[in-house]
């Protein structure tokens, strides 16, 4: 049996210094505050994001929930302004296009707020609305001139010999600094079941001076930016002093939620500006909880409002303490310290710090962003493509009941994804791509014309039906059955009505794009990308399965598609990319850069016949050795290390995760970083977890107990769940 608690605890974050990529997080799935060395959010520009147009950075230290979400008034053009007619095997489709330089659209989102014609227009505007929100910013600052003296936001040079630990076990951030002479301590958590901020403060500096300061911005449009703080005249702010603190309420267009801040007798608040409040303690130490609370009906979880005073800083440290202990109690584990290959170290560090971050930015009940709760990336709108790398693990992990909140949202779109597959012509379900809680599709070239994320609800629902059948909890999956069918045949029935019948077989497309996005420009003459038909085919045949276990008769068309769909395309006894032109006179195409996405169909599924495994693996000994790393991401290692142990060779899977490029890096606080821009990048660790998931625990049928590592290795594992 493993140590968990030492398992867990021997990769604790500690930071020493200002760590522009490592902010840590404390959060519960549905909410999360990320906070800098000092334990608040006193330095935001010390954590930059930049913008990818240019622009003003935005910072990594946000206040998110899964509720939060902001538009601005006017733009919206409607997505049929955007219309455009294809030709299509099936007849002519309708896609929300997007002529013109995407990156320019969206910099003219930036630059007009998202309403004007800045590059774009209306699409600017559908594409930034709705934007996630940031709920506050709540750090130290100074007041040098006493009580009533003006306040001075913290500088890097104030905060001397910073230290900081994130207590994994339990969900505590320790954060210790000198201020003038001064120690100062601070202790930052967050409710395991409200969207609650505790934190305590010791030092005599706040009988000096040390406040703390909140403020609250207004929604931004700017890519990575969910902060706007230069309009203070287009929101409101309104402070109460009620039982026990302040009722803060809040304001911002269509957009309306409450803050309450609770704080010990003897802490006074002032307020310093429309949109600023500063709380003083003049003894020696200042308990403080901020409670955020939703108005009216909101997107995302609702089930944590609470209009009355919220638990104390120490109440909440204890529901932390006792959650966070369940958590790692529960569900899989992964040991690799009897393991001599020192790249074993790290990799089980960045699967301990991928777990607790996934589950503070990826368990609520929206699909998340690609930066999670942590900041914005695509103004926190989400993308369902990416959906399985941010949450398929948590199945695989034993954990489905973080997978299924998420999961069910796609019963709230269900009306908007039929609709759209009707508009075009086919049956069932159509899910779109870059979308906000109302699942309205963004104008794109490339959004629109994806279909790799079709089958993932699917997926992501056998996953659950079989960790619940694992379990016992579930006998063959029943309930996970009758709730999720819905969604699995509406799935189905798209995929089988997309399918076209040639003299070849069932083909898919044009148009498309697939996984590989390189190919867009061409997205009306691609076909039959390699990964995209694997998953068609195993989805097509799960979801024939899931009839079965309901008792209803088998749909032909579906089996028909399964078992008839062509080849993948192939070019020198390597599969190829896609094809590219008509049914018969299409030529194989490959541009190596981006995903390598073709080997994905022997990996991220399980063999289905769809490409001979030789093929597969030729092309994959291709891929390694001569693809554009820079261009990649970081959930293409994982996908690759799948493919890997799945043809058999563990050794090339731990090279691949393992693999000493930017796009694979995990920083000091377990995120894997990207770019300036996309400093956090959730699906490279949830892919991880998927990975390492099916490595040690194997799949139907595998050889050996850990399957995907190599012989030398010494991996011990409990608690997950094998998959398909």
């Amino acid at each position: 049996m493993i140590d968990r608690r030492a398992l867990v605890s021997r990769h604790d974050v500690d930071l020493s210094g200002i760590d522009p990529t490592s902010p840590l997080t404390v959060g519960n799935g549905e909410f999360c505050v990320t906070v800098d060395v000092t334990g608040l959010q006193s330095l935001p520009a010390a954590y930059p994001v930049l913008d990818p147009a240019g622009g003003t950075p935005g910072t990594l230290l946000g206040t998110m929930a899964s509720w939060g979400w902001h538009s601005v008034p006017g733009g919206d053009a409607g997505l049929d302004a955007f219309a455009r007619t294809y030709p299509a095997p099936t007849g002519p489709v309708r896609y929300v296009d997007l002529d013109g330089d995407l990156a320019a659209v969206d910099a003219g989102a930036s630059a007009d707020g998202g309403i004007g014609g800045g590059g774009g227009g209306g699409a600017a505007w559908l594409r930034a609305n709705p934007h996630r929100l940031d709920l506050a910013r709540i750090g130290f600052a100074v007041q040098p001139a006493g009580p009533d003296g003006e306040v001075r936001p913290l500088r890097p040079d104030d905060v001397a010999g910073p230290h900081q630990h994130l207590d994994l076990w339990g969900g505590v951030i320790d954060s210790r600094f000198v201020l003038r002479g001064r120690p100062v301590r601070v202790r930052t958590v967050c409710h395991p079941e409200e969207d609650v901020l505790g934190v305590r403060v010791r030092s005599p500096a706040l009988a000096e001076g040390l406040v703390v300061r909140v403020g609250f911005p207004y929604g931004s449009v700017r890519w990575a930016d969910a902060a706007d703080w230069t309009r203070p005249d287009a929101h409101r702010t309104d402070v109460e002093e009620v039982a026990d603190g302040w009722l803060v309420t809040r304001a911002l267009d269509g957009t309306r939620y409450l803050v309450r801040l609770g704080a010990r007798p003897g802490t006074r608040l002032r307020r310093t500006g429309p949109h600023e409040l500063v709380l003083r303690a003049d003894s020696g130490g200042l308990a403080l909880s901020v409670a955020f609370t939703p108005v009216g009906r909101a997107p995302g979880n609702t089930k944590n409002v609470t209009a009355g005073p919220p638990a104390g800083a120490s109440t909440i440290e204890t529901a932390s303490r006792r959650h966070w202990a369940r958590f790692w109690n529960s569900g899989g584990a992964v040991d690799l310290s009897g393991t001599a290959d020192p790249r074993a170290v790290e990799l089980e560090r960045r699967t301990v710090l991928s777990q607790y971050l996934t589950a503070v930015n990826c368990a609520g009940s929206l699909p998340p962003a690609e930066t999670g709760l942590t900041c914005n990336s695509w103004r926190g709108r989400f993308h369902l493509e990416m959906h399985w790398w941010h949450a398929a693990h948590f199945a695989t992990w034993g954990r489905p009941e973080l997978l299924e909140p998420s999961l069910r949202w796609y019963a709230e779109i269900l009306p908007v994804a039929r609709a759209t597959a009707r508009g075009q012509g086919y049956d069932g379900a159509r899910w779109p791509k870059q979308v906000g809680p109302d699942g309205r599709e963004s104008p794109s070239p490339i959004g629109p014309f994806l279909i790799w994320q079709q089958p993932h609800p699917i997926h992501l629902a056998e996953l659950v039906r079989r960790a619940h059948a694992r379990a016992g909890d579930d006998p063959d999956g029943g309930r996970a059955v009758r709730r999720y069918a819905p969604l699995v045949l509406a799935t189905a029935d798209f995929m089988a009505s997309f399918a076209s019948r040639t003299t070849r077989g069932f083909e898919l497309g044009p148009p498309l794009v697939p996984a590989q996005e390189s190919y867009a420009a061409e997205r009306h003459r691609l076909r039959n990308p390699p990964f995209e038909l694997a998953y068609w085919r195993w989805g097509l045949r799960v979801a024939a399965r899931w009839r079965e276990l309901l008792g209803i008769a088998p749909d032909p068309r579906w089996d028909a598609v399964a078992d008839g769909l062509v080849r993948p395309p192939e070019t020198g006894g390597v599969l190829a990319a896609c094809e590219l032109g008509g049914p018969g006179d299409g030529h194989p195409w490959t541009l190596r850069a981006d995903h390598p996405s073709m080997v994905y169909g022997l990996g991220v599924v399980p063999s289905t016949g769809t490409a001979d495994p030789g093929t597969v693996r030729r092309t994959l000994t291709g891929v390694l050795g001569s693809w554009d790393w820079d261009s990649t991401w970081g959930w293409d290692y994982p996908a690759l290390a799948m493919t890997a142990a799945r043809l058999g060779d563990p050794a090339t899977a731990v090279d691949v995760l393992s693999m000493p490029t930017e796009k694979n890096r995990h920083v000091a606080s377990g995120h894997n970083r990207q770019s300036g821009s996309l400093p956090v990048y959730l699906p490279g660790n949830g892919g991880l977890l998927a990975a390492v998931a099916l490595l040690a625990a194997g799949w139907d049928a595998a050889p050996g107990p850990a399957p995907g590592f190599p012989a030398s290795w010494t991996v011990r594992h409990e608690g997950l769940i094998p998959s398909p």
